[in-house]
């Protein structure tokens, strides 16, 4: 609890474990997402070679710094827009 009962309530242990169980499994989608659009785009469907050739290590290089760039900007955006969300509601010593 937190000072004299005003601000935010402190979460829970179980709380915190539901927070970061929900951000694996966000990032656990995240990477599939991402492994099945990259190989779709950078992968030789006739894989003529047992290693990536040049070109495809650098396709695949590419799409994954621009997918986690993407998910990192819309992650940021909807964090302010929490936020924003959080302090039109009064948030401020936690009474509503």
């Amino acid at each position: 609890m937190s000072f004299l009962g005003f601000g935010r309530p402190q979460p829970t242990s179980a709380e915190k474990i539901a927070a970061v169980e929900n951000e694996l499994k966000v990032v656990a989608e995240m990477h599939s997402r991402m492994v099945k659009i990259c190989t779709l785009k950078c992968i030789d469907k006739t894989y003529r070679e047992g290693e990536l050739a040049k070109g495809e290590a650098v396709c695949l290089d590419r799409c994954a710094a621009k997918f986690f760039e993407a998910h990192q900007k819309i992650s940021d955006q909807l964090q302010k827009e929490t936020q924003a969300q959080q302090a039109g509601r009064g948030g401020g010593f936690g009474m509503q």
